[in-house]
C-alpha cells in the first residue's frame, strides 16, 4: 500500500467530512433561509425541489465531463462552488439571489456527489478491500458537525452569513489543499473489457439494463432517508404523542447510529461479504419502520428510528461499491448515473409519505418506505461480486495516479 494511496483516501474521507458538514449547514438552517428572504410556505416546496433537480443534472454534466477530465480534477473545484454558494445564500438580501445561490449549490453538489463517489470507489479498488462506508461514515460525521454548528449559529442569534463565514473560511482552503492528494483509479485490463487510457478517462460504456437493480435500491434507500429527515420530528409529537423536546431526539439518534453503522461497516463487508451485509441492512431498516408503525408511545418509536439509522446506513455506500464491480471499465460513468437516484428518492420520499399520511394515516404511510427497503433485501445478490473480476475474495487493484 502506497503513500499515495494513503494520503488519497484521508484528503478524500475530509472531502466527505467538509461535505456533510456544508450539506447540514444549509438544510438545518431553511426556516431561516426563509425568514431572511421572506420566501412564502408556497413557494418554499419549489426551492427546495429546484435544489435536487439541479442536482440531477450536475450528475448527469458530471458523466459527460468525467469522458474528458478527471473526477479529481471535477471534485477539486466543484467542492469550492458549493462552500461559497453556500456563503452566499446566507449573505443574501434578494430572493433572485437566494436563487442564483441554490442553483449553484445544487449544480455543483451533483458533480461533487458524483466525482467524490467515483474516488471512493477507485480507491477501495486499488485497496483489494472494503472502504467506501468508511468514507460515508466521515459524510455521517460531518452532518452531525453540521447541524451542530447551525444550532449555536440559531441558539446565539447569530445571522446566517456570520454563522457560515467562519466555516467556509476554514473549510475551502482545506479541502484546496487536501486535493493535491486526491488519487484517480485506473481500470484494470480486463480481457474483452474496456478500461481507463493512459490519461484516466474511461472507454466502457453502462447497460442500464444491468444498472436498473441498484438504481431501484439507491432510490428506496433515500426514500427510506428523506422520511426520516423529513418526519421523524412531526410523527413523534403529533402521532405518538412526544413533546416538542423530545421530537429532536430521533434524528439526533438516526444519526448518530447512521455514523456508527458505516464506522463499523467496512469490517462487515470483509467479513461477511457485500451481500450479507446489504440483506441484513435491509431486514433491519425494515424492522424499524414496522416498529415506527406500530410504537405505542414515543420511546418505543424512538427504538424504531435507532433501528434504522442501523439498517439503512450500509445500502448508499454498497450501491456505489456495487456499481464500481459491476463496471469495472466504466465504473465513473456508472457512479454519475447511479448517483442522479439518490435525488430521485430524495425528491419522492418527503411528498410521497406527506400524501399519505392525509390520505390514509401517517402510522400507514410508514408502511410504504418498509415494503421498499424490503425489496432492496430482494436484489442483495446484485451486490455480489463478479467470480471473473476477482481472486482470492479481493479485487484486482487498480494502479493509481495521483489527481
Amino acid at each position: 500500500m502506497t503513500d499515495a494511496l494513503r494520503h488519497g483516501r484521508a484528503s478524500l474521507a475530509f472531502s466527505f467530512f467538509a461535505q456533510g458538514v456544508a450539506f447540514a449547514l444549509l438544510v438545518t438552517r431553511i426556516p431561516a433561509l426563509q425568514d431572511r428572504y421572506g420566501v412564502s410556505d408556497a413557494l418554499l416546496p419549489v426551492f427546495l425541489a429546484a435544489v435536487p433537480i439541479l442536482a440531477g443534472l450536475g450528475s448527469v454534466t458530471a458523466e459527460r465531463l468525467v469522458k474528458r477530465v478527471r473526477p479529481s480534477r471535477l471534485l477539486r473545484w466543484s467542492q469550492p462552488v458549493v462552500l461559497l454558494s453556500l456563503l452566499g445564500a446566507g449573505a443574501g438580501d434578494r430572493m433572485v439571489e437566494l436563487a442564483v445561490a441554490l442553483a449553484a449549490f445544487g449544480l455543483a453538489v451533483g458533480v461533487l456527489d458524483a466525482s467524490m463517489n467515483m474516488l471512493g470507489v477507485s480507491l477501495q479498488r486499488a485497496y483489494g478491500r472494503s472502504i467506501m462506508l468508511g468514507f460515508h461514515a466521515a459524510y455521517s460525521l460531518g452532518g452531525i458537525v453540521g447541524a451542530s454548528l447551525a444550532w449555536a449559529g440559531a441558539h446565539g442569534r447569530l445571522a446566517l452569513w456570520v454563522a457560515y463565514l467562519p466555516v467556509v473560511a476554514v473549510l475551502l482552503p482545506a479541502v484546496l489543499v487536501g486535493s493535491r492528494w486526491y488519487v484517480d483509479g485506473q481500470a484494470p485490463a480486463v480481457p474483452g473489457e474496456p478500461g481507463k487510457d493512459k490519461n484516466g478517462h474511461e472507454g466502457g460504456t453502462v447497460a442500464l439494463r444491468l444498472l436498473l437493480p441498484l438504481c431501484l435500491v439507491m432510490t428506496f434507500a433515500y426514500i427510506g432517508d428523506s422520511t426520516v429527515s423529513n418526519w421523524s420530528a412531526k410523527y413523534l409529537q403529533d402521532t405518538l404523542g412526544g413533546s416538542e423536546q423530545l421530537a429532536t431526539v430521533p434524528y439526533n439518534v438516526y444519526m448518530v447510529t447512521t455514523l456508527l453503522g458505516r464506522t463499523v461497516g467496512d469490517l462487515g463487508v470483509r467479513r461477511f461479504g457485500a451481500v450479507a451485509v446489504v440483506r441484513l441492512g435491509a431486514l433491519v431498516a425494515a424492522l424499524g419502520f414496522a416498529v415506527v408503525a406500530g410504537a405505542p408511545g414515543p420511546w418505543v418509536g424512538i427504538l424504531g428510528f435507532t433501528l434504522l439509522g442501523m439498517g439503512l446506513c450500509v445500502l448508499v455506500p454498497q450501491t456505489f461499491a456495487a456499481a464500481g464491480r459491476l463496471f469495472p471499465g466504466a465504473s465513473d460513468a456508472a457512479v454519475a448515473r447511479l448517483n442522479i437516484f439518490n435525488y430521485v428518492g430524495f425528491l419522492i420520499g418527503s411528498p410521497l409519505v406527506g400524501a399519505l399520511g392525509d390520505a390514509w394515516s401517517h402510522r400507514g404511510a410508514m408502511l410504504v418506505p418498509m415494503g421498499l427497503v424490503l425489496v432492496t433485501a430482494v436484489h442483495a445478490g446484485s451486490f455480489a461480486p463478479r467470480p471473473d473480476r476477482y481472486r482470492g475474495g479481493h479485487e484486482r487493484p487498480r494502479t493509481a495516479d495521483v489527481g
